[in-house]
């Protein structure tokens, strides 16, 4: 059975495939790809074009009888079209079905089994949804792969000699810079042997090119009533603010090759004896309105780069796609950034993600982890309880589930913490030094009066089709139970056929050795102290807390370890006036020559 890729976006859906080495778009009678929106007419339902034709209102989402982009409506239960309940995966099953239909139409062939690309910051509920809409519409989702991985892993697979442009970018880094519609996603990726790994996303749906649409238009407005000095409040006409949204749209895509361009929309004021809106736009006008919405685009590359610890001399290619890396401005800040030989402005920016889907589905090219996903233990250890290079399931599958049990080493606050992390660096081979991100963080009550090492806390782990980490921990005493998904792992491609070589990469990597240790923490963070440890060793309890629960522990023919010692005089108040060894107010100690102190300490 053939698999496609299907670029299902916020604005608009395509379908591609890989046909003998050339990759097909399924592109709709303007050259286009179809936009997501719908129309309920009665009975009858427009989708794509002729539905945004219908156009009156631009919001995203419900407007009368319209709805568009209804991907941002899943994880609703239902929304209200006209008064009539209508769930938004059946309104998104309607749209894959129909751009599948036109995808056979033109190019006929098996359209069952896809690869479907998806937000870096898409929840788990919103996915279940998506592969439940697709299913309705009778395609099942093959896997699902991040849109800037997609478009990153396109844009390899169709250069001339891709496999010399491989040997080029090895263990380079590379950003893809993906400013769609509806998102703004970002990727920091590294080839490694073939083996294209995210190492930090970000995704941001609020400065989507539909916002910026919208943000043109208003300013149109704004300028035209200030200019005509307009004094009463005006409403547009039925359908004028769409019209005027297209137009904004088009300026916008004008303006990237000219320096002005005549927005014009007859008929657009209600109740004015001048109701059209004409307004020449220039390109520094255009800067100037959006500039600050484009700007903090741009500061999230940065944002990106710092948090991996990463400075733009470091990045090897910039990878820009999507309908607004077009814009003058936009190149303009990426250059800026990393220089004009490093970027690269996909003249394919509204249809690479499909092609990047759609030679993932030829290449048989399977996700695996990127980074371990470790549990924090006491005295700052980590184990890691999933590691890297684990292959990710595909439809119908899940991950075997791993399952720990855990003791806590200290009880006294009632709660087991749990502390999920991840590398910032990929791959298996992380240092201990190397700082953590934290993914997620539970909490089970447990016995506050158990003893030290009794209480233990059972922790599962699965990854599922849909990408989500789910975990679930329980005490054993007071059977607490907490869970939680993670939906912000990031993930590898084998980029090419050589399915064996990755098999056998794979395999080698499964037998290498890993250690754990202590993350740096930036001054002025907290930072959990992990109670729990895989096994009944006694050297894991607080000194403080031994000396409560097992006094005889602490003298020196017992053989406690110095940090032991150390968090017992830490936290026991003072001999001699009461107040805690770390309290300021206390200058008992600070009174006694240097060489009796240590002495002091010793007896205390």
């Amino acid at each position: 059975m053939s698999v496609f890729g299907f670029d299902f976006g916020t604005t608009n859906s395509l379908i591609a495939r890989v046909e003998g080495e050339r990759c097909v778009l399924a592109l709709d009678e303007r050259g286009l790809p179809h936009p997501s929106v719908l129309c309920y007419e009665g009975d009858q339902v427009l989708v794509g074009r002729e539905a945004r034709e219908r156009m009156v209102e631009s919001r995203i989402g419900v407007s009368g009888n319209i709805v568009r982009s209804p991907k941002t409506l899943l994880g609703r239960h239902s929304v209200h079209v006209e008064g009539v309940a209508r769930n938004p995966r059946e309104m998104v099953g309607r749209i894959v079905r129909y751009v599948a239909e036109h995808a056979s139409q033109l190019h006929p062939g098996d359209y069952q089994r896809a690869v479907v690309t998806i937000p870096v910051d898409m929840n788990g509920e919103r996915r279940r949804d998506l592969r439940e809409a697709f299913r309705l519409a009778g395609v099942a989702i093959d896997q699902f792969v991040h849109e800037p991985l997609a478009a990153l892993y396109g844009y390899l697979r169709s250069q001339p000699d891709y496999r010399s442009e491989l040997r080029r970018l090895d263990r380079q880094y590379m950003v893809v810079f993906d400013w769609g519609g509806g998102t703004l996603d970002l990727t920091l990726c590294q080839l490694v042997d073939g083996m294209l790994v995210q190492t930090r996303n970000d995704g941001c749906s609020q400065i989507g090119g539909d916002v910026i649409d919208e943000t043109i238009r208003n300013e149109v407005v704004r300028r035209v009533i200030t200019g005509r000095g307009i004094q009463q409040e005006v409403e547009p006409v039925s359908g004028a603010a769409a019209r005027l949204l297209a137009r904004a749209e088009r300026a916008k895509i004008e303006l990237s090759s000219r320096e002005s361009y005549r927005v014009y929309v007859p008929n657009y004021f209600y109740g004015l004896d001048d109701p059209d809106i004409e307004h020449t736009l220039m390109r520094a006008e255009l800067d100037a309105m959006v500039g600050d919405k484009i700007q903090s685009g741009i500061t999230r590359v940065n944002a990106l780069l710092s948090a991996a610890g990463l400075v733009p001399a470091d990045i090897a290619l910039c990878l820009a796609t999507g309908g607004m890396v077009n814009m003058p401005l936009i190149k303009t800040r990426l250059y800026e950034i990393f220089g004009s030989q490093r970027v690269r402005v996909s003249d394919r920016g509204q249809t690479i993600i499909a092609e990047g889907a759609a030679w993932i589905a030829h290449d048989r090219a399977n996700l695996c982890l990127a980074k371990n996903i470790e549990v924090a233990l006491a005295r700052g250890a980590r184990h890691p309880v999933i590691r890297a290079g684990l292959d990710m399931p595909r439809q119908g599958m899940a991950t075997d589930s791993v399952r720990l049990q855990l003791y806590c080493t200290d009880p006294r606050d009632g709660v087991a913490k749990i502390q999920l992390e991840t590398p910032i660096r990929h791959g298996r081979h992380v240092q201990k030094t190397d700082p953590r991100d934290s993914l997620a963080l539970l909490s089970v009550a447990v016995d506050g009066q158990a003893k030290e090492l009794f209480e233990r806390v059972d922790m599962g782990l699965t990854i599922d089709e849909n990408l989500i980490l789910t975990v679930e921990a329980r005490s054993a005493l007071l059977e607490d139970k907490d869970r939680q998904e993670i939906h912000t792992l990031e993930f590898g491609l084998q980029v090419g056929s050589d399915q064996a070589r990755r098999k056998q990469e794979g395999e080698s990597e499964k037998h290498s050795a890993q250690g754990s240790g202590k993350q740096p923490t930036a001054n002025g963070q907290v930072m959990l102290r992990a109670n729990l440890a895989l096994h009944q060793d006694m050297t894991l309890i607080p000194g403080d807390y031994l000396r409560v629960v097992r006094p005889r522990a602490l003298a020196r023919d017992s053989n406690p370890t110095e940090q032991q010692i150390r968090e017992d005089l830490y936290y026991r108040p003072c001999s001699l006036c009461g107040r805690r060894s770390n309290d300021p107010l206390c200058r008992c100690g600070s009174k006694l020559p240097p060489n009796l102190q240590s002495d002091s300490i010793q007896r205390h």
